[in-house]
């Protein structure tokens, strides 16, 4: 008897869920036997991801889907990305408790552009989140085009295929209606068109975050419905941010931009609280996470260094680190390379606390003061006390670099 096939280490590595898992020898029921009988017939996986553009940046929290699709492109398969270019006119309610504003065409169109930048369009695939250039490793699809055109009677057809109690069953729908919070009826159409997508690009495998159980199961009930293969769900974790609590949020202030600069990028890294340090290896690197150091400040400059790096290259990321430890020393090294801000647009004479805040470094003049009084502030080393502290002139400032806390540094440009 054959033996029973088993998941690969880069595909197991940080899953949380899996859904069929059933006869192990059935390609239906099991992962492991569908990859089995791809690499027999000679056709690759076909991998869904979906992602709705309606923001402009992406995270390192969001990296961990796409890393993992990134994962199956290395290993032969077809990454499908859908741009959820008419989904994101709806607005995914997952995890909100009112209904979403509905988004324009334009703009839901510009931030699909700076996604598909951001994954790594028209960049090396060594540095690409996404392999944008080996052929036929991704499909880039919005689903608009089998979406936008759908008629009324299509449309009727698909809310046939659910109920309200399944819908009422989704968690986030359930405490709203529990707490009387109103639930637009259009809000019901988003799992059904979402689970849609995977009918139209014959999906056999679909990524998503944990809270994405619901819309990934509907698009298996789909399938069925219409007569066609029905995909795995392969679910992953929510990245928790730099505060150790909450999930990686813009909205929160706790995140890590894909676009962020190598300094700024491994300074928050390497302050990764221990609790999290764990999860962000095995989630945000391919570092063995046993043949890492036990002390946890070592693994937090392992794992800093290894995400930078994958960003930005090794030597970028060596020299970040170099310049952190420098930096965070208390000496403004004229060599490190610091990201810089204008000093152009600051009014002369000038008080530490409009400094912060008229630069970029703190939201506002109040959060410039609070962050002052609390010694998070520092001008070449030295720890700026007091808000009201005057600089006369641009000239004052030039070149010197302005600390906020240890994760935040700029070069002060006239």
């Amino acid at each position: 008897m054959a033996p029973t096939p088993s998941l690969p280490a880069w595909l197991s590595r940080g899953m949380a869920d899996l859904f069929p898992a059933g006869d192990p020898a059935d390609a239906d029921q099991a992962l492991a036997a569908r990859l089995a009988k791809a690499e027999t017939d000679g056709r690759p996986l076909r991998v869904k991801l979906g992602i709705d553009p309606t923001g402009s940046s992406i995270h390192l929290g969001h990296s961990i889907l796409f890393r993992k699709l990134r994962a199956f492109q290395d290993a032969g398969h077809t990454a499908v990305l859908i741009i959820g270019d008419f989904t994101a006119r709806i607005g995914d309610p997952t995890g909100k408790s009112a209904t979403r504003v509905q988004l324009s065409k334009e703009d839901v169109a510009a931030n699909a552009s700076t996604y598909l930048r951001q994954l790594g369009q028209d960049q090396p695939k060594e540095t690409a989140l996404l392999d944008f250039e080996t052929p036929g490793r991704l499909e880039v699809r919005y689903n608009s085009e089998w979406l936008e055109g759908m008629d009324l009677p299509a449309v009727i057809g698909l809310l046939g295929t659910g109920t309200v109690g399944q819908m009422l069953a989704k968690d986030d729908f359930s405490k709203r209606y529990g707490s009387g919070t109103p639930i637009a009826l259009h809000e019901f159409l988003y799992p059904l068109l979402q689970g849609y997508d995977s009918v139209a690009v014959n999906a056999d495998v679909e990524l998503g975050g944990t809270d994405q159980k619901f819309n990934v199961a509907m698009g298996r009930d789909l399938q069925r419905h219409f007569g066609k293969g029905t995909q795995f769900g392969l679910l992953l974790p929510i990245l928790v941010g730099l505060d150790g609590v909450q999930k990686m949020s813009k909205s929160l202030g706790n995140v890590v931009g894909l676009e962020e600069d190598p300094l700024s990028m491994y300074s928050k890294l390497e302050k990764v609280g221990d609790g999290a340090i764990n999860d962000y290896v095995t989630l945000l690197t391919d570092l063995d996470l046993a043949a890492l150091p036990e002390n946890p400040r070592e693994k937090q400059k392992a794992m800093a260094l290894a995400v930078t790096a994958s960003r930005h290259g090794l030597a970028a990321a060596e020299k970040a680190q170099s310049d952190a430890a420098t930096l965070v020393g208390g000496a403004g090294d004229a060599a490190a390379e610091v990201p810089e801000a204008s000093l152009e647009q600051v009014n002369f004479p000038a008080k530490a606390f409009y400094l912060l805040s008229a630069v970029g470094i703190c939201a506002s003049s109040s959060e410039a003061r609070r962050q002052i009084k609390g010694g998070a502030v520092r001008l070449e080393g030295e720890k700026i006390s007091d808000p009201n502290q005057e600089f006369a002139s641009a000239d004052e400032l030039e070149g010197k670099v302005l600390q906020l806390g240890k994760k935040t540094f700029r070069r002060l440009t006239a």
